[in-house]
């Protein structure tokens, strides 16, 4: 019998913070799980559908793949980047757990894991180990069937390859080793791409300030406005949004480190341990404050539970699940500096800034702009980038 994990409870997340839960009975487990929605804000504050044209290669080659067609070319409301799940147990116990995804398509994971595979469009089913298509109705899901804990991972080999890979900041926590199979690892790993509205839109009312409308039924715990323009950067942080926030433009007075602090803060008080609040920050530091104009937000448990349905056995005594959404907004001054750009004597170094979101519905470009010699190119460079691995999805 499987269960349904609830969300933590508030009382919960302050008897977990900052301390290594202690396990005093064969039955005590503790999940803990951290991970990223990635869109970008249309004309009207609602995510659009895109495709990354540029951005970081960063999965190791031994991260197991979907093997039919390349990611980078799929269009997604959300790119769901780097969820991970940490187990706390006895040496020696086993854990079943799944994961599954109504509103998207899972597409990298690690350790090995079984599948319901659904179509990406492609009309081709998706190949790999251990897959199956679904049945009637049935959404992708994932899941690793016997996951053995090891509490002592010093004597663990864990897979590393070079280069240096974000991957890897996430093992930096006291959470069990886990060992699925021939498969070792300190966290089951998984990524995928979503076709779910995020909960809160953005636009940039005529005032130049940044409007943020909660569109679920839960409050936003927390939410921060970001900036980094030219290396100077800025932010303002508001707390629980239940209907709309305005934002005033916060102006550049700060280094990226109180920043790092603050979010850490909000991590931990949402139910992460500090090592883990610390490698999730490690792992995405350096793509959270680059160029631009962006909202962070913290999704309310109640959305995570059902964007992403989990369920463990044996039942967890406590669990957190902590999960930061990236909105990109383009403001109009961006725009116009971007759509220079594309000019034949344009600064091809604008482009290295803001590549990887160039969104033709976000830059009311015509289809004759989309596809211009300059973003083909770019295009072109990011599919090879990833094809080091020599598998046929990226």
């Amino acid at each position: 019998m499987k269960y349904v994990i609830p969300a933590l409870s508030v009382c919960g997340a302050v008897l977990l913070m900052g301390a290594e839960f202690p396990f005093t009975t064969p039955a005590a487990l503790t999940a803990h799980e951290w991970g990223t929605f990635t869109s970008i804000a249309g004309n009207d504050g609602m995510a659009v559908d895109w495709e990354p044209l540029d951005g970081p290669t960063d999965l190791p080659c031994f991260v197991h793949r979907f093997e039919f067609g390349a990611k980078a070319l799929f269009m997604a409301k959300v790119r769901m980047e780097t969820p991970v799940i940490y187990l706390y147990g006895p040496e020696g116990s086993t854990a079943s757990v799944r994961v599954t995804f109504p509103h998207g398509y899972i597409t990298e994971w690690y350790p090995i894991a079984t599948r319901v595979a659904t179509y990406l469009g492609s009309g081709m089913p998706p190949r790999g180990p251990e897959v199956r298509q679904p049945y009637k109705n049935e959404p992708d899901s994932i899941e690793w069937p016997e996951v053995r804990l090891a509490r002592d991972s010093s004597a663990i080999d864990f897979p590393l390859e070079q280069p240096p890979s974000r991957y890897y900041a996430g093992r930096k926590t006291d959470s069990a080793a886990l060992m699925v199979g021939s498969d070792k690892e300190k966290f089951l790993f998984y990524r995928g791409l979503g076709t779910f509205q995020p909960p809160v839109a953005a636009t940039v009312n005529p005032e130049d300030r940044i409007v943020v409308k909660n569109l679920g039924p839960e409050p936003v715990p927390a939410s921060i406005l970001f900036e980094n323009h030219d290396g100077k950067i800025s932010w303002r942080a508001q707390g629980p949004i239940a209907g709309q926030v305005v934002f005033e433009r916060p102006q550049p007075a700060v280094d990226a480190g109180t920043l790092r602090a603050e979010i850490e803060r909000i991590l931990i008080a949402q139910g992460l341990f500090e090592k883990e609040a610390k490698a999730m920050i490690a792992t995405w530091g350096d793509s959270w404050f680059e160029e631009g104009t962006r909202l962070f937000y913290f999704l309310p448990s109640s959305e995570v539970d059902a964007i992403l349905p989990l369920e463990i056995h044996p039942a967890p005594a406590h669990i957190a699940r902590v999960f930061v959404g990236r909105m990109e907004i383009f403001t109009p001054s961006v725009k116009a500096a971007i759509r220079s750009a594309l000019a034949p004597d344009g600064d091809l170094s604008v482009f290295e800034k803001y590549g990887r979101f160039l969104n033709a519905t976000t830059l009311d470009m015509k289809a004759d702009e989309w596809w211009s010699p300059k973003l083909s190119a770019m295009r072109l460079k990011y599919l090879q980038r990833d094809a080091a691995c020599g598998k046929t999805t990226w």
